[in-house]
């Protein structure tokens, strides 16, 4: 896990390592970890990305247009990478504003390059589909085959809402800076694991494996990562393996979904939850919904902040509180709030759910 691998430091390095580089995962649980990447881990992770477009019909030279918002990449436009950006067609739009202005200027962008694919974080193009969506439009270029989004949670509606949107597939794309490149969608649905890289394994809170369907801690020991190995690594992310192979015919095993990080959750007392999943299910269709992030102060408190057009009734706003209270127990007040703006995490991602309450406080209350 991370605490182990800020102990062991550079004694995670091979002897005999080659060419690495330092570097950091994003921080967007409040935890940034600084490992050691090797080179030979980085080309089987862009191999990993481009063998996936390359399912979509896009291939190297295709042009591209990335929208990001980690201060990494966006702190790392030198010459050397604006030179390589230009030999492969590939342009980069820094996502942190995402204001109504600057969708407008994203959508601008994205008409005047063309791109042939989007890489993007899954809120950015989200925040913008809505947006269309609220103004009645919807972008047609021929050119453009598919959407990859990544770095944040896809739920089917939102992968609705910006293939209608947007006009192209959507796919998903799981995997991090510390972890790799996991898994990919192909055109027939499946999130297919690289696992000629990558082990994979599907762990419940004993260390047991779970059985496909199931949700479990995903652990991976990363093949390529032998300048500094990566060696049964928690990311701390939820997932479950997919119970029967992909209509494509490729033999790689998938995942059926991922679920989000494993502390992306409103908790209450008695081991009680509340995912993603079930906050959108309660708030997606919700007329007008730009963005919201849900903040749980205590086993009594949640605020829900939006930006939206008109803030819901009375009626509707009891819905949602008696909605999660089927999940948290009672008693719970719901405090609706509505806001121009969700400003970003410092990671550069949209984190839809945040729980205040410490871990002690909820194992006293298990």
């Amino acid at each position: 896990d991370k605490p182990a691998i800020r102990a062991a430091g550079d004694d995670l390095l091979a002897q005999d390592h080659g060419r690495v580089s330092k570097m950091s995962t994003s921080g967007s649980t409040g935890d940034p970890l600084k490992f050691w990447l090797g080179n030979e881990r980085v080309s089987h992770d862009v191999a990993a990305k481009w063998r996936a477009t390359r399912w979509w019909g896009v291939d190297i030279g295709d042009r591209e247009l990335v929208v990001w918002a980690s201060p990494i990449e966006a702190s790392a436009q030198d010459r050397l990478r604006a030179w390589r950006d230009r030999l492969l067609r590939s342009s980069f739009v820094n996502a942190k504003d995402l204001s109504f202005a600057a969708l407008e200027a994203l959508l601008a962008r994205i008409k005047a390059e063309r791109p042939t694919m989007l890489f993007a974080y899954t809120g950015a193009l989200v925040r913008l589909s809505r947006l269309m969506e609220a103004r009645g439009w919807t972008l047609a270029l021929p050119e453009l085959k598919v959407i990859f989004v990544t770095t944040e949670r896809l739920d089917d509606a939102d992968r609705a809402l910006i293939a209608r949107r947007l006009g192209a597939p959507v796919a998903n794309g799981y995997g991090g800076r510390d972890a790799g490149f996991l898994a990919h969608d192909c055109p027939a649905g499946g999130m297919h694991l690289t696992a000629e890289d990558v082990i994979v394994e599907l762990l419940d809170d004993s260390g047991r494996a779970v059985a496909p369907g199931q949700p479990g801690e995903v652990v991976v020991t990363h093949l390529a990562s032998g300048d500094a190995p990566f060696i049964r690594y928690r990311t701390g992310d939820v997932a479950e393996l997919a119970t029967a192979p992909c209509a494509c015919g490729r033999g790689l095993l998938c995942l059926q979904r991922v679920l989000g990080r494993s502390n992306d959750a409103l908790v209450g007392r008695g081991g009680r939850s509340a995912h993603y999943t079930v906050v959108s299910h309660l708030i997606k269709e919700l007329p007008g919904l730009h963005a919201f992030k849900v903040i749980q102060e205590s086993f009594e408190l949640v605020r829900l902040q939006m930006v939206i057009d008109q803030p819901p009734g009375p009626a509707v706003q009891e819905r949602i509180r008696a909605g999660l209270a089927h999940y948290l127990g009672e008693p719970l007040e719901l405090r609706i709030e509505q806001v121009t703006e969700i400003p970003t995490e410092a990671s550069g991602k949209h984190k839809h759910i945040v729980s205040r309450i410490p871990r002690e406080a909820v194992e006293a209350a298990a």
